[in-house]
């Protein structure tokens, strides 16, 4: 399959790439991005094809169905991976919390947080494609608190890769941070930057398309590609579980094939929707998609109302830090598959420039159409995580957003929900701790320990561990010094 530019080309860019070149250059013309031509089919002969399949089984179909550019054997060995995860056979269980609410549990991987579903077999995939062409990377990772941790531990010692992952100081749970600083692989720098996510992730976006910092890359030989979801190679990991999970409820005899179901995502950069979104494109039997945002709702009023504001905004601190985001840069790739290059060209480029864009009122119809959305505050997270613990099952805040849209979003009730657990309870223990006991101000660790015994389950002993490694990466510097820090690094 090839990919094409979603404002259009300025000469300077490729106009159509493959999937590896992709991977390898995910920035496009005019600051955009790489996005499918077309999808493949995959809809109910497709399903009914792989009602039987485990997990990695659908995911070689979905990918060969995409038709990518890469060797089996290194599908083979990425898709791999996920027998390192809790349940080999399964590595994403869907668990049934109310007649009409399912979760799928999307973080057993080695971090504990979904990001590892795209980011383990992505790194063996980019890897393996760096080795093959004799080319060494730079591969960049902006984190909110989840996608940091994955990258670093899918590149960690690989070969023909170096990583930079910038992180907020302070805007990341604390088992999020040791997750990075503890890391210690020579071909791994974590920055802590003071600023937020978007200051990140603006950052990361400058460096991609700036050819000066190209040319110094250059200068040692080395080429740029990054660990975002501005790179496809993650989204295309993105849309299997999406099938899977639907799979799974008919498999547990909650729906019939063929039957609708809503996909309940909580949403920060919009990866995890977009995913969910191209898996209903390509066929999958949607009704709606629920977007949940918390205090940091630009999505939701974007949904509701067209508009995308970001004057006046600054990113609000909440108990769900992952989705503490303002410019998510996935809203992109739905704008192009809807509205065309042109189009999306004008809307970015506004919000780029003016930050604020508004959408027609018949383009806000072809939003609406796919999605709704609502927000959680972190008060009514706490309440969710409290009523859902009392009903048997444990949640991190990020899934507790998933419930306010299950509540308010709906239209028709008799139909399945599947809300996508994003982080499992270890990585935001102090605020779970406190929504279940009234225990404010406790530490990781300690609130670990409240959730234990609350609970009767074990802390993993890769979280204990962490408590007990010593920091390597202590660097934390202003965002104007991150090109001359990762200049460093790279010697």
């Amino acid at each position: 399959m090839n990919f094409t530019e979603t404002r259009g080309n300025d000469g300077q860019f490729p106009l159509e790439m493959t999937f590896s070149q992709a991977i390898l250059s995910p920035m496009s013309s005019f600051g955009g991005l790489y996005s499918p031509k077309s999808l493949p089919d995959l809809g109910l002969p497709f399903l009914e094809k792989h009602l039987q399949s485990d997990y990695k089984t659908l995911a070689t179909a979905i990918l060969a169905e995409f038709e990518v550019d890469i060797e089996q054997s290194i599908i083979d060995e990425a898709l791999s991976l996920y027998d390192q995860f809790d349940d080999p056979e399964n590595p994403v269980p869907v668990v049934k919390v109310r007649e009409d609410l399912y979760v799928s549990e999307l973080y057993h991987g080695p971090t504990r947080a979904f990001k590892d579903m795209a980011l383990q077999p992505f790194g063996t995939v980019l890897s393996a494609i760096a080795k093959a062409r004799n080319e060494k990377y730079l591969i960049l990772a902006a984190t909110s608190g989840d996608t940091g941790p994955a990258a670093l531990d899918t590149f960690r010692n690989r070969e023909n890769v170096q990583v930079a992952c910038l992180y907020p100081e302070g805007g990341t749970s604390d088992v999020q941070r040791l997750q990075m600083v503890t890391e210690n692989a020579p071909n791994l720098k974590v920055i802590g930057i003071k600023g937020d996510f978007d200051d990140a992730q603006s950052a990361l976006k400058k460096l991609l398309t700036s050819d000066s910092f190209k040319a110094k890359l250059q200068e040692n030989q080395i080429s740029l590609s990054a660990a975002n979801s501005v790179n496809f190679g993650r989204i295309i990991f993105q849309t299997i579980y999406h099938l899977h999970s639907y799979l799974e409820l008919i498999r547990q005899g909650a729906i019939q094939m063929g039957e609708k179901v809503y996909l309940n995502v909580p949403s920060g950069n919009f990866g995890n929707a977009l995913g969910g979104y191209y898996a209903f494109k390509m066929g999958l039997p949607v009704e709606k998609i629920l977007i949940a945002s918390n205090s940091n709702n630009v999505l939701t009023q974007f949904i509701q109302t067209g508009v995308y504001d970001l004057r006046d905004l600054d990113v609000i601190p909440t108990s769900s830090p992952a989705m503490d985001i303002l410019k998510s840069s996935n809203i992109e790739r739905i704008l192009f598959d809807l509205f065309g290059a042109q189009r999306t060209k004008e809307l970015m480029l506004a919000l780029d420039e003016t930050k604020h864009y508004a959408l027609t009122q018949s383009e806000l119809a072809e939003i609406q159409a796919v999605f709704s959305a609502d927000f959680c505050t972190d008060e009514e997270g706490e309440a969710y995580i409290k009523q859902a613990f009392s009903e048997g099952y444990l949640m991190d805040p990020h899934t507790a957003t998933c419930f306010k849209s299950y509540d308010t979003c709906r239209q028709h009730p008799e139909l399945k929900t599947i809300v996508y657990s994003t982080a499992e309870w270890t990585k935001f223990s102090p605020i779970i701790a406190n929504a279940l006991t009234g225990q404010s101000g406790l530490h990781d660790i300690e609130a670990l320990k409240v959730i234990s015994e609350q609970a009767g389950v074990s802390i993993p002993a890769k979280i204990q561990k962490l408590f007990e490694t010593e920091i390597s990466q202590s660097t934390v510097i202003d965002k104007r010094d991150i090109e001359q820090e990762i200049l460093n690094f790279l010697g």
